[in-house]
């Protein structure tokens, strides 16, 4: 359980997730997930990284249970780590030095948007789903991400039902490279990382830096500013109850 690095195959580095049942990251997670991206980017040997997940999905975001835990005692420092441990993450994958590609089965909600949109390419099982239940969590954030991966109307019509989009969907809309039956995810991401790993690993690096240097978004200050609402959002109450109807549901 946590957070692993291995080394399959020579210039790829392959960082997983594994945190049962659901892959929720608590805040230390998000911190090691960021140290572990970043780690694997500043080895000279590697040239591209798989980020990569065990069990039923991808990623479903921060532990709502940790946020409500401490909310039942009147603190918000799970919150505001959460938020930090979120953007630490993000931003990892986003300034990792080389390529990052996204190998996504299940479920890819809330914080797994984070990751996959500021991922260099996805690669996704059939069973893969996209989306952000922020509304239904008492939270906001990851339009940024999410506006990566789907046109602007789509995006806004998913944040506002909590909806989800398939992997064939984003595949026709261009941001998922391939689209493979979930038993042959690992090895499809994984030949995708080593075709770009082949590649001078120098201009792989000035590639990296140069492709994020005409995005026309910063996603580090239009993160920060959807996060500015999160905040607004739990000191005005609403937040906590609209998580402990979420919680309420979960437990049915």
């Amino acid at each position: 359980m946590g957070v692993s690095t291995s080394r399959p195959e020579p210039g790829v580095a392959v960082v997983t997730m594994d945190f049962p049942p659901v892959n929720a990251l608590p805040v230390r997670g998000w911190y090691a997930l960021a140290d572990a991206v970043r780690t694997a980017g500043r080895d000279p040997g590697v040239r591209c990284v798989v980020l990569a997940a065990e069990g039923r999905g991808f990623n479903a975001g921060v532990d709502i249970k940790e946020l409500q835990r401490e909310a039942a005692t009147g603190g918000h420092d799970a919150l505001i780590g959460a938020n930090h441990g979120c953007a630490e993450a993000f931003s990892a994958v986003y300034e990792c030095a080389v390529p990052v590609v996204a190998a996504v089965q299940g479920f890819c909600l809330g914080g797994g948007i984070g990751l996959a949109g500021n991922a260099d390419a996805i690669v996704a099982a059939d069973d893969a789903t996209f989306g952000l239940p922020e509304l239904d969590r008492g939270a906001l954030g990851a339009a940024t991400h999410l506006a990566r991966l789907v046109p602007q109307h789509l995006m806004r019509t998913l944040y506002y039902t909590s909806r989800t989009a398939t992997a064939a969907e984003l595949q026709a809309h261009g941001s998922v490279w391939r689209v493979v039956p979930r038993s042959e995810l690992a090895a499809a991401a994984r030949e995708l990382a080593g075709e770009i790993a082949r590649k001078d690993g120098t201009l792989l690096r000035l590639a990296k830096s140069a492709l994020n240097g005409i995005d026309p978004v910063d996603v580090h200050r239009s993160y920060r500013f959807e996060q500015g609402f999160t905040f607004e959002a739990n000191l005005s109450g609403v937040a906590d109850r609209v998580r402990d109807t979420f919680g309420a549901e979960a437990r049915r």
